[in-house]
């Protein structure tokens, strides 16, 4: 009997301390990794928030180029048909988003699918009003009919994606 109280009296105690050693050697290890793993989170968005905001930066450029105001601007010239500058606009809208395609990686999808229906919206509206044209239109008239339906418009639909892309790239900075 002796004997067990003896080992008892040894082996509870190295017990006590086994266990509290590893329970502290344990916690300290995982608020380590947890330590380790913010660090790596904090490193990452520094390095990911900068590529992030160029890609809201580009696609709001995007919006703003493929404007019908802006489009008119850099794609009529004197003497084009309407035919000419629906296929000119049309290709100019295709260039811009395919030169802008990678740009869905670092935004969310909601703004990626606010961006393409903006451009779907553009590309509809230019072809609803080349088909109310006569054959023989030019493409003054062709602006002229442009311009008057986004003046008619509440908000023009690269107006509204702006207004969204800066929102969510403002929300990123915050």
């Amino acid at each position: 009997m002796e004997i067990l109280r003896d080992i008892l009296l040894v082996t509870i105690p190295s017990l006590i301390v086994f266990l509290t050693a590893y329970f502290l050697l344990r916690n300290l290890i995982k608020n380590d990794q947890e330590k380790r793993k913010q660090e790596i989170i904090l490193q990452s968005n520094r390095t990911i928030t900068p590529i992030r905001l160029q890609a809201y930066e580009r696609l709001v450029l995007f919006l703003e180029r493929i404007s019908l105001e802006s489009l008119l601007v850099r794609v009529h010239s004197p003497g084009m048909s309407a035919a000419q500058l629906q296929a000119s606009l049309l290709s100019s809208i295709r260039s811009e988003f395919e030169h802008n395609l990678s740009q869905q990686i670092y935004v969310s999808p909601q703004a990626w699918e606010v961006v393409k229906n903006a451009r779907s919206n553009i590309v509809k509206l230019i072809n609803t009003e080349f088909e109310k044209l006569p054959e023989n239109a030019t493409g003054i008239d062709f602006s002229r009919r442009l311009l008057e339906k986004i003046m008619e418009l509440e908000k023009e639909p690269t107006k509204v994606a702006v207004e969204f892309v800066k929102s969510e790239a403002a929300r990123l900075i915050m």
